[in-house]
């Protein structure tokens, strides 16, 4: 796993040994930050079940101003500080070992941008993501991006929050939801 561009770009980030961890694909992650090229600058990003932190480390390479990453799994947790430090962002990141419930239950920061990438199939995307929109700590015009098996169907959020695309990579699909700024 690299860093694909700016100011972190090409650093190898450090793996979960293991298959616990299911890390975006390159392909995926590629295709993402495509599409998110114009809306991270200067965000403030949440990674709310990091794992190695890949996608919130991205972001911060690519301009985002802070990213808080969240992971239950001490292990996970680490291997995230480690490639925080690598890159060079320990100022830029806020490491939480909790489990995602926990975390937004606390949370008193609104987001541009959140990254939502949990075990598939465990029921915790699509409670995550209502737990969000209930909470609204998506700012105005920000992005939720959600990872999931290409044949789940993702629940239907608030009128706030708009669907806007769906990419497709094999058996998996990343769904982009853009909260309104009002309605």
């Amino acid at each position: 796993m690299r860093v694909i561009t700016g100011s972190a770009r090409g650093r190898v980030l450090a793996e979960l040994p293991g298959l616990e961890t299911r890390p975006t694909t390159g392909k995926m992650k590629e295709g993402l930050f495509s599409a998110l090229q114009f809306d991270i600058e200067g965000r403030r990003v949440l990674d709310l079940f990091s794992g190695t932190g890949q996608l919130g480390i991205e972001a911060l390479s690519r301009g985002a101003s802070f990213c808080d990453f969240v992971d239950r799994n001490p292990a996970a947790l680490a291997v995230t500080e480690k490639n925080v430090n690598t890159c060079g962002f320990q100022k830029q990141a806020g490491l939480y070992k909790l489990d995602w419930s926990a975390f937004l239950d606390r949370c008193r920061e609104k987001y541009g941008l959140i990254f939502l990438d949990p075990p598939y199939h465990s029921g915790d995307l699509e409670k995550a993501m209502m737990r969000i929109t209930e909470i609204d700590i998506l700012v105005g015009n920000g992005i939720m991006a959600c990872e999931s098996p290409t044949e789940d169907v993702l629940p239907a959020l608030p009128d706030l929050y708009e669907k806007k695309r769906e990419y497709r990579y094999s058996r998996s699909k990343i769904t982009l939801y853009r909260r309104r700024a009002s309605l």
